[in-house]
């Protein structure tokens, strides 16, 4: 069987399954038999290739393999519109990029140019700024800009903002006041990201009792969970499996 064969069969069942299962004219089935590879296109670019654009999974996925075949495209475009309109949006998105590509000292020049004039305090910069630093093991920095960042804006609240700054904490050897941190994350934090830190640091305290119930926790409750949350969640639902086996 030559490999032009087994490829023209591969690509109609697949095309056929997605007839089925999306529930398409069944005339499409022998538009995609009989044509062979032109059936196969003209489906593939008239049914398929609309139904990616509008799936935000297919994009995300779309936007992956882009940034691994050329990861500083979105760099270099977002360089192009800082030098067209040089905005704190613009820097922002910059910034992020940075972030994105490993690269948090660029990531933290950009945050410290947006901290002018009305966005001085910004909350939002500020804790950019501070994820910059934490990504370079600046932890007394990062809870410098925390620490300003609660003072500029005490209403300010943000559960990734105080899940670094318990983790700064912790960082800085400051244990039993990371732990109280992770007390009330683990009661507000939108994952179990904070509970499976929590159960790291009772560890290194000793507390292997109190470790373990928190991650039997987080087991029984992603059991519960629906199907995306435990998908969104897999890391850390992996690192509690984990944990337990040591």
């Amino acid at each position: 069987m030559s490999v032009a064969l087994v490829l023209s069969i591969l690509l109609q069942t697949i095309c056929v399954v997605h007839v089925l299962r999306t529930g398409r004219p069944y005339w499409w089935v022998w538009v995609i038999i009989f044509g062979s590879f032109v059936g196969v296109a003209v489906y593939a670019l008239t049914q398929m290739l609309p139904d990616l654009q509008n799936d935000p999974r297919a994009r995300q996925a779309a936007k992956g393999i882009a940034k691994t075949i050329n990861p500083e495209r979105d760099l270099r475009r977002l360089r192009e519109e800082l030098a067209r309109a040089d905005t704190v949006q613009n820097r922002m998105r910059l910034g992020a990029e940075f972030l994105e590509l490993d690269e948090p000292a660029e990531a933290e020049a950009v945050f410290r140019e947006c901290l002018r004039g009305m966005h001085a305090e910004d909350p939002d910069i500020l804790l950019a700024l501070a994820q910059a630093q934490f990504a370079q093991d600046k932890a007394q920095d990062t809870h410098d800009t925390l620490n300003h960042l609660i003072r500029a804006n005490p209403d300010f609240k943000s559960p990734e903002g105080h899940l670094l700054y318990a983790r700064t904490l912790q960082q800085l050897g400051r244990d039993q006041e990371a732990l109280a941190e992770y007390e009330v994350l683990s009661d507000s934090y939108p994952g179990e990201e904070a509970r499976v830190r929590k159960a790291e640091l009772l560890r290194q305290l000793g507390m292997e009792g109190d470790a373990r119930t928190v991650l039997e926790t987080v087991l029984s409750r992603s059991k519960l969970a629906p199907a995306f949350y435990r998908k969104a969640q897999r890391e850390w639902i992996h690192r509690a499996k984990q944990l337990l086996k040591d």
